[in-house]
């Protein structure tokens, strides 16, 4: 199975640089036909130029602005051709993997996620099973959002709810014992995505500046008729942040801003007039809490303005219609 391999990037040079060596030792491995792009969203610290200099086999789109994950992978998989409908289905490669340039590909992996689409034709979308540096266990993987995981995340229910089926998360055992299975959507750091699947549902979309693109995709793809599944002996260490966490109160912002995309563009009117009052409720949660450390000494008082500040915007942003 051929496969092109997308990595956004973002002022992350050195973990970049660790990606693409494990990477370019799995392909040299496994033996996989494969292309690797890299999308440099006009980083500061020299991404672009390492990847020329280290990397010459990297095919690299070094953008002049920030186009976020959606866009930079977008630009990526029309360089590849999947922007234009006449052409051959066979000049594109038969598997996309979308990875973050924060992740570590194991020995193996490459090998179960193509394998698995290949023996399976109806799966339109593979994650794979990732770790977080020191090995430890990792959510891959989960339902689709919905009222429930918006309550276990923003009101005061009882925390052994977060880690259940109730909040879109899967069993560890699922995991642990191997054997593949159905998902709603993978998280966005490592997804591979079958050649018919993009063409049918077309490409990210870009109106999510940053965060829940995945699973806008994976919900169009799956609602398209393909299956989306989890397979575990696909190993892939994945760090997590380290982008976003540049810019907390902003990466903030953009993922309620995306939600709240998400939920306008798939759910019904009552169903987000009631994700709203979820949000609200939260928001005013969060500002109260904050304002108790802040009296107590454990919050500088810049930080709580900033947060205050970020809360009211997401409330803004949960009132207007996109």
């Amino acid at each position: 199975m051929t496969l092109a391999i997308i990595i956004v990037n973002w002022n992350v040079k050195d973990l970049l640089a660790d990606c693409l060596r494990s990477v370019e030792a799995e392909l040299a491995r496994s033996g996989l036909p494969a292309q690797v792009w890299v999308v440099d969203n006009a980083s500061t610290d020299g991404s672009a130029e390492m990847v020329r200099d280290q990397f010459p086999s990297v095919r690299l789109i070094a953008s002049s602005r920030n186009l976020g994950f959606a866009g930079g992978n977008n630009a990526a998989l029309r360089a590849l051709g999947f922007g234009d409908p006449s052409l051959p289905g066979d000049r594109l490669p038969e598997a996309v993997l979308l990875l973050n340039p924060d992740t570590r590909v194991h020995p193996g992996a490459l090998t179960a996620i193509t394998g698995f689409l290949a023996d399976r034709p109806r799966a339109g979308i593979v994650g794979a099973r990732l770790v977080y540096g020191d090995g430890s266990f990792q959510h891959s993987a989960f339902d689709f959002p919905g009222l429930r995981q918006l309550a276990i995340e923003l009101l005061p229910l009882p925390a052994r709810l977060t880690e259940t089926r109730l909040n879109g998360r899967y069993p560890r055992a699922w995991y642990e014992q191997g054997r593949p299975f159905r998902i709603g959507h993978p998280l966005g750091a490592a997804m591979t995505v079958r050649r018919e699947a993009i063409r049918q549902a077309g490409l990210l979309d870009e109106q999510y500046h940053m965060y829940v693109e995945e699973v806008d995709w994976s919900l169009r793809i799956t609602r398209a008729g393909w299956e989306a599944y989890c397979v575990p002996a696909a190993v892939i260490t994945h760090l997590g942040g380290q982008s976003t966490g540049q810019i907390k109160t902003t990466s903030f912002i953009n993922l309620w801003t995306s939600r709240y995309r998400f939920y306008r563009k798939h759910y019904a009117g009552p169903k987000v007039w009631l994700a709203r009052q979820i949000v609200r409720a939260g928001m005013r949660r969060l500002a109260r809490r904050d304002k108790q450390a802040a009296a107590h000494g454990d919050l500088p008082p810049a930080i709580l303005e900033e947060r205050l500040n970020g809360y009211r915007t997401v409330c803004r942003v949960w009132e207007t219609t996109l």
